[in-house]
């Protein structure tokens, strides 16, 4: 039972009073709760609290991590927010149960062997670089029908899309954007909105918020 006074009930809260701004259930909304650098002990009372779906960044960490809390807490789903290099995807498809960085095609190819290898299909979100930064991964906007044709023709599992809109700038009109790409390209997921702008994610059509420092405070150095 969720404490009121927790922060995971205050973002719960936030969804709900957004989607009924945007006339929305807040059912659509999956919450992932984003643990990474956060150690085993942060993260027991979110799952105390009945807090199920989690992200991490990095393959290793999670590795190290997770399964201890796997073994006493088995529906957990554990989704990777992070980039993913190639050379990883037979780790990461071992581990997760969804990969929200699926943006080029090396690692769609290392992703779809990996796959084929394990017997198991995992579900991914493609990125995409809507702020067109160099400095960021994703896949350029021109170059998503052909990275989804790809997927699709591997048998990999499409969830929908993934952003991380420019800092600084009002996020809106990238999660618009991301969200118009998402139905031009038959998607339904849009995994978009952290922390600080999860609210107006959901305002515009976000199915997934990736949340870390409004559950567990400043990340651990």
């Amino acid at each position: 039972m969720e404490n009121p006074d927790t922060p995971l009930q205050a973002v719960h809260d936030r969804i709900a009073r957004a989607c009924k701004a945007a006339r929305r259930d807040p059912a659509e909304i999956t919450l992932v709760a984003v643990s990474k650098t956060h150690p085993a002990g942060a993260i027991a009372p979110l799952l105390h609290q009945g807090q199920r779906v989690f992200g991490e960044n990095r393959v290793q960490e999670a590795q190290a991590k997770w399964p201890a809390l796997r073994e006493s807490h088995p529906d957990v789903q554990l989704h990777l927010v992070g980039q993913l290099q190639s050379n990883k995807a037979d780790e990461a498809v071992a581990l997760f149960d969804c990969i929200h960085s699926l943006d080029r095609p090396s690692l769609l190819k290392a992703l779809a062997r990996a796959m084929d290898k394990a017997g198991r299909r995992v579900p991914c979100f493609v990125q995409v670089n809507v702020g067109e930064e160099e400095q960021k991964g994703g896949c350029a906007v021109p170059d998503l029908p052909g990275l989804i044709a790809q997927a699709r023709g591997a048998d990999i599992p499409l969830a929908g899309l993934m952003c991380i809109p420019p800092m600084g700038i009002e996020p809106a009109p990238f999660f618009a954007l991301l969200d118009k790409l998402a139905r031009d390209n038959g998607l339904a997921g849009r995994s978009m909105g952290m922390s600080g702008d999860y609210e107006t994610a959901v305002m515009t059509g976000a199915t997934h918020v990736r949340v870390g420092t409004a559950l567990f405070g400043q990340r651990a150095r």
